[in-house]
């Protein structure tokens, strides 16, 4: 396990900037903040996402190799036949369920990807956000949280310095990580609308290894929050960053 990550500083766990990489922007008018409020609903592709420091976010990322370009195609031919308004609940429900199939390399399920992958989440968790439900899984991760700042942020964080970590040992470790590429750009992010959905979600999360086939119960997977005995906080509790 990489010493950075044990250590106070997390410019170099999470691809913050050093001083003086800041002072050489500074120089040519770059990393300037800008004085506005990010748009809460956005797109970086086909996926809308709400980023918002009120809602609590239910948030699930791939490996880029986690479906080929064959089953992609032939999901959108599946969805292409369904009501417009259910279509988007479809697409996620069939890739969901291609994924728990465990296709391509499932680099995460090596104990110590998964180790440094669940690490890499709690590092900052009670400073950044508040984790309130995480499951790594052979080739996604589901994270179930309150942002504390721009939930995009916090996704490329995670996946900037993962990324960095699995590419520098995929050959010690024997992975098979196609390219450089690890992560997929995109992410799913759906904002908890009440108590029975915030349960629903933590259920769905922690049952995902059982349901996949990998342990008989939740809290035998050991990169689950499944496995924390401390009693589960209601919604209410969670609101209020």
């Amino acid at each position: 396990m990489s010493d950075n990550l044990h250590s106070g500083n997390a410019e170099p766990q999470l691809g913050f900037k050093r001083e003086e990489d800041k002072a050489k922007e500074a120089k040519l008018g770059l990393g300037v903040p800008k004085l506005r409020t990010p748009k809460e609903w956005y797109s970086r592709g086909y996926l809308p996402h709400c980023d918002s420091l009120q809602k609590l976010q239910s948030i699930t990322f791939r490996l880029a190799d986690s479906l080929p370009q064959s089953k992609l195609r032939q999901l959108e031919l599946e969805v292409g036949f369904c009501p417009e308004s259910v279509r988007e609940a479809e697409r996620r429900k069939l890739i969901e369920k291609w994924l728990d199939a465990g296709m391509g390399s499932c680099v995460l399920k090596h104990e110590k990807v998964a180790g440094l992958v669940q690490e890499t989440l709690l590092k900052f968790d009670g400073e950044r956000y508040r984790l309130i439900a995480w499951c790594i899984m052979p080739n996604h991760v589901h994270v179930l949280m309150e942002p504390g700042e721009q939930l995009a942020r916090i996704v490329q964080s995670w996946k900037s310095f993962t990324g960095r970590w699995i590419n520098a040992n995929k050959a010690e470790l024997g992975l098979g990580v196609p390219g450089k590429s690890v992560w997929m750009r995109e992410y799913w992010d759906r904002y908890i609308r009440d108590e029975k959905h915030f349960s629903q979600a933590i259920s769905y999360i922690h049952d995902n290894p059982v349901k996949a086939g990998l342990c008989r119960e939740p809290a035998e997977w050991p990169w689950s929050s499944a496995r924390n005995t401390e009693p589960q906080l209601g919604l209410r509790e969670y609101r209020g960053w």
